[in-house]
């Protein structure tokens, strides 16, 4: 393995407590964020229940070259625990943790893990092929009345706010974030994405959130990969497009 592949192999451990993905596992639509169809508040929204909420969540399947599993406890990261230098940016440390905004009725979890390429199994570069491959939390909160619509406002507020980069510390590994980029991704009532770089130790990892609304039920999308080269990690927009369509 060559030694940056070694360097980000190290980074992505570091930053395990960052996404709880690296072990364990917007963007804006054509209005600039928002879908067309969704700008409105879901007061007439009604909770659904955990086990409702298992029944729209990604199962094993429905998205091609993707593994998908239950989330586990290692990809729990309590409110408490997720804290950043501004105040104003806890909503996007809060998606990029998984970790739901203000108060839901339910909440469950998804990993979903592209399958690695094994075309070069054997070959030069192998070892780092293993390592080149998406993985992403989905994180699913459902929420009474005008619950969902308030965290998507308060979070696409943070994301504007914090375009700057900021520093957040999730599960007591603190990370900065030196770019914040919003990029596309549509579906549901609204959606806003950005892709953003971690940095530690000099070096950069990228990595990208995704949400989308769809009436009381917000979800979340926690995405990276090892090998992505800085700035160049796309949105898991499979993943992202087959939860959407479970979601009616």
């Amino acid at each position: 393995m060559r030694s940056t592949a070694v360097r980000r192999t190290a980074l992505a451990a570091a930053a395990a407590s960052l996404v709880l993905l690296v072990t364990a596992c917007g963007g804006e639509g054509s209005d600039g964020g928002t879908n067309e169809k969704g700008n409105g508040k879901g007061s007439a929204a009604k909770a659904l229940t955990a086990t409702e909420l298992e029944k729209l969540a990604l199962a094993e399947g429905d998205v091609k070259a993707h593994k998908i599993v239950k989330a586990g406890p290692q990809d729990d990261i309590a409110a408490k625990d997720v804290k950043t230098e501004k105040a104003e940016c806890e909503p996007v440390a809060r998606a990029v943790a998984g970790t739901p905004m203000g108060a839901p009725a339910a909440t469950v979890k998804r990993r979903a893990t592209a399958e690695p390429d094994v075309k070069e199994a054997g070959k030069d570069g192998a070892i780092e092929g293993a390592f080149d491959i998406t993985t992403s939390l989905v994180a699913l909160s459902s929420y009474e009345g005008e619950g969902a619509a308030d965290a998507f406002t308060a979070l696409k507020g943070a994301g504007t706010a914090c375009a700057g980069g900021f520093t957040m510390t999730m599960a007591g590994t603190e990370q900065k974030i030196v770019k914040m980029t919003e990029a596309k991704v549509s579906g549901g009532d609204e959606a806003v994405a950005w892709t953003m770089t971690a940095e530690q130790d000099g070096e950069k990892l990228p990595f990208n959130v995704a949400v989308v609304r769809k009436g009381g039920t917000f979800v979340s999308f926690s995405s990276f990969n090892l090998m992505a080269p800085e700035g160049e990690l796309p949105l898991p927009s499979a993943v992202i497009e087959a939860q959407v369509a479970k979601l009616g």
